[in-house]
């Protein structure tokens, strides 16, 4: 079997700890890492834990489940899949963190892998996403330290929530067959879901602004039902750089809780698309207005839906 062994990295201008750190926070990745769509942490004990990783890869979506040994002191993580996504046969590799000077790090990230069936064609494929995963989050760790005090300002996230005198699983049904969404939500042109795999969803949508302009979006959505279910947004509109989000679904005795948490991060350098002296201020009450708007008029409709099966 051949087992290939690849490096990169990047030396990014921050202190070796605060790098350790948010490489060791798995929850922010989805905010960090572009090609991160969702992680769970399954298990954490000590220096160890379970997580398993949405993410993208090509063109693609796949989901993999890995076992990591945190060492603080050495500024290492070692991983190592334990349940893999063909083509993928076997996968580990190891996060080095090593401090050049007071206030930069250099970041180096090993990899080992095999092809299922040592396929020559299968392993090309494993070779140019590793290699383009790898570049695009070594750059984005490197981006997001080198301008922690400037996306502070631009990155912030938000909740809107409603009360259902119905079941979760009735409300989780509505927002989970967004396929339907064109028959069922005034601000949806159009929507296209795709499920190829139980449980990863890819949705393309046309949504209507207050102008009654259109926009296309697509994300990737990974469900747990009847409980929640957390997107990404990879195709974004001008003024965002980051959009994900979470739908949850509580159920009590009193009824359902269904809320809609958005994170985003705003583009500084197309603010102009709201007038030519808009600023960040504008753009967050602007972005808030727009998203809350439609998670809004989306919970409502959900649940009109599930009060009408209760």
């Amino acid at each position: 079997m051949t087992t290939r062994e690849v490096e990169h990295e990047i030396t990014v201008g921050a202190p070796a700890p605060a790098v350790y750190r948010l490489l060791a926070d798995v929850a922010q990745w989805p905010r960090i890492f572009p090609p991160t769509l969702h992680v769970d942490q399954v298990e954490r004990g000590g220096a160890e834990e379970r997580i398993r990783i949405w993410a993208t890869a090509g063109d693609g979506a796949k989901s993999w489940t890995s076992r990591r040994t945190l060492d603080a002191d050495a500024l290492r993580i070692t991983f190592r899949q334990e349940i893999t996504a063909p083509p993928v046969a076997a996968m580990g590799g190891t996060w080095i963190v090593e401090p050049v000077s007071d206030d930069t790090a250099r970041v180096r990230l090993l990899h080992d892998y095999r092809a299922v069936d040592d396929d020559p064609g299968s392993l090309a494929w494993i070779d140019r996403a590793v290699d383009h995963n790898s570049r695009t989050e070594l750059a984005a760790l490197k981006d997001n330290l080198e301008r922690a005090h400037r996306a502070e300002e631009l990155t912030f996230s938000f909740t809107d929530s409603v009360n259902v005198a119905g079941a979760a699983k009735d409300v989780y049904d509505f927002v989970n067959d967004a396929g339907l969404w064109p028959e069922r939500l005034p601000h949806v042109a159009s929507a296209r879901l795709t499920e190829d795999t139980p449980g990863l969803q890819t949705l393309e949508m046309d949504t209507r602004a207050k102008d009654g302009s259109t926009h296309t979006t697509k994300s990737y959505r990974v469900t747990f039902p009847h409980h929640r279910i957390a997107y990404k947004q990879v195709t974004l509109p001008a003024l965002l750089t980051l959009h994900t989000g979470l739908w949850t679904f509580e159920e009590g005795p009193e009824g359902t809780v269904a809320s809609s948490q958005h994170t985003v991060t705003l583009n500084p350098d197309n603010l102009a698309v709201l007038g030519p002296d808009a600023t960040v201020d504008d753009a967050r009450a602007y972005v808030r207005g727009a998203l809350s708007a439609n998670s809004l008029a989306t919970l409502g409709h959900a649940r009109a839906y599930a009060e009408g099966k209760a």
